[in-house]
């Protein structure tokens, strides 16, 4: 059975280096799907800017025409931990133990990851499968290493840009910044 990949991320917004991850997962890793799965708002981080809704949103507009992919909102749920272990565990639960998953990460968030609440359940649950990010050494360390040039582009950075009313559009795919514009986020005018 051909695995399916799991990438997580707040989305705050979903931009071009993002999806250029998952394509890049997709031919590299021979993934049958990808799951996006939003983060809500868990104990551990600062709040995501834009509100579920709109992240959601935004999400489905750059996901579509693309059957390969999939949002899965369970960490957006009320009551939801919000930790990569416990979504891998109920994904697990739900696709069968047949399935092979995959976790897509960054190199900045792998070179993290001993910090990451039970982290080391992770292993049991899935592989791990790394990007290398502007200015992150790359240290595979065990996991799979998803060859791409990486992308000198974050969320945080759109959203400054977006803040000072800079041009954003050669970051993010044109129906998710007339989104953006539409709904006035991240202090668009």
């Amino acid at each position: 059975m051909r695995p399916v990949g799991v990438f997580g991320g707040t989305f705050d917004p979903v931009h071009n280096a993002h999806l250029a991850m998952a394509q890049a997962a997709l031919a590299a890793l021979g993934l049958a799907r990808i799951l996006w799965v939003p983060t809500g708002t868990p104990p551990y981080r600062a709040a995501p800017v834009a509100a579920a809704e709109h992240r959601v949103a935004m999400l489905e507009i750059a996901l579509a025409g693309e059957p390969r992919f999939a949002i899965d909102r369970r960490e957006l749920a009320p009551g939801a931990s919000g930790y990569t272990v416990d979504t891998l565990a109920a994904l697990r639960a739900d696709l069968g133990a047949g399935t092979p998953l995959v976790l897509l990460m960054g190199a900045d968030q792998y070179a993290k990851l001993e910090t990451w609440h039970r982290w080391h359940d992770l292993a049991g649950l899935c592989r791990i499968a790394v990007f290398a990010r502007p200015g992150c050494p790359l240290q595979a360390r065990g996991a799979d290493v998803v060859p791409m040039t990486p992308h000198a582009v974050s969320a945080s950075d759109v959203r400054e840009r977006l803040r000072r009313a800079a041009d954003v559009s050669a970051l993010l795919p044109p129906a998710v910044l007339a989104y953006i514009q539409r709904h006035h986020l991240y202090g668009h005018p």
